[in-house]
């Protein structure tokens, strides 16, 4: 045999096995981290699909949509147990993220995931809930004051996407959307990437302030780097653009009570391109804007974002007026 192809004969056996292992740290990591942080609350089927939701307190009900990366730990961490001592508060793992699953292998679109959502609250008890949203599930809350307006009674729009903008996909969602590059790259940063390194990221995300005390330990950063979490988020980042100027036009047809809060600091979701624009788009709309404040009000000045909650739930007549 002639020595070019034994060599590719073990180049090729080498990187085979260089991919087994990669695939089995990639699930010990995993393993790990669902030991460490199992589910916080229930796991529901909603027409055949597994949701995770965690329900709290008793009160005018209050459904809780985490950002982009994030899991229900993100608002379990303090804002929904304070938010318990008057409402019926419902966290849900948005598909793919925490403990729900995918709906599919295409990015599930914002419109999908709020009527998953939606009815997952439903089958709750939650028909007409306040719908809160941070970051990227803020366009999932807008999605569900769209397409499903019978079913929300106020809408909160914390530092959420609403509006096209012009700045460019980033190379790391750029890579891991891929339809070839991504299914490559994931398992080793899932075996390889060390839970420490999201923790970074997730500082980064809350300049100029700092996460508050145990929040890091809690959220599970673990969680983040599953396989199939790092695809889901990683697709519907990069189809979030064309979703938003798609459902933008039509903020304008929203008639419920909508508070939005929104820090002038925040660089990963500027308040001029999204939270001015959709307060002026929406009628009625109050945008209370944070000096200072970075892209985490709901943990840098939860008593904006709480007090934005009082308000939506008494413009909906849910909360009598102080």
């Amino acid at each position: 045999m002639p020595l070019a192809v034994k060599s590719l004969i073990l180049v090729a056996v080498c990187l085979v096995a260089f991919w087994g292992w990669t695939q089995q740290r990639a699930r010990t990591h995993e393993a790990r981290a669902e030991a460490a942080f199992p589910p916080e609350g229930q796991i529901i089927d909603v027409s055949g699909h597994p949701v995770h939701a965690v329900v709290m307190g008793n009160g005018p009900d209050l459904v809780l949509i985490h950002g982009a990366s994030g899991n229900t730990r993100d608002l379990t961490f303090e804002l929904a147990p304070r938010l318990a001592e008057r409402y019926r508060v419902i966290v849900i793992d948005r598909p793919g993220l925490g403990y729900t699953a995918r709906i599919n292998r295409t990015g599930a679109t914002i419109t999908q995931q709020a009527a998953l959502l939606q009815e997952a609250a439903a089958q709750l008890g939650a028909d007409k809930p306040i719908v809160l949203g941070h970051s990227y599930g803020g366009a999932v809350a807008l999605a569900w004051a769209v397409t499903r307006p019978d079913h929300i009674a106020a809408l909160v729009d914390v530092a959420g996407a609403a509006k096209p903008w012009d700045t460019g996909l980033s190379t790391y969602y750029r890579v891991l959307s891929h339809p070839v590059l991504g299914p490559l790259v994931i398992p080793l940063l899932t075996a390889f990437v060390h839970d420490t390194r999201v923790e970074q990221a997730v500082r980064e995300i809350f300049t100029p302030q700092e996460p508050p005390e145990g929040y890091l330990e809690h959220i599970g950063a673990g969680l983040t780097l599953r396989r199939h979490s790092l695809r889901a988020n990683a697709l519907q980042r990069a189809n979030l653009l064309a979703e938003i100027e798609a459902l933008h036009p039509l903020y304008g047809t929203i008639t419920v009570p909508v508070e939005i809060v929104h820090g002038t600091a925040d660089t990963t979701v500027g308040v001029s391109i999204h939270s001015e624009p959709l307060a002026a788009q929406i009628p009625g709309a109050h945008l209370a804007v944070l000096d200072g404040v970075g892209h985490m009000p709901h943990h840098s000045d939860p008593e904006a974002v709480i007090a934005a909650i009082d308000r939506a739930a008494t413009r909906a007549g849910l909360r009598p007026v102080d």
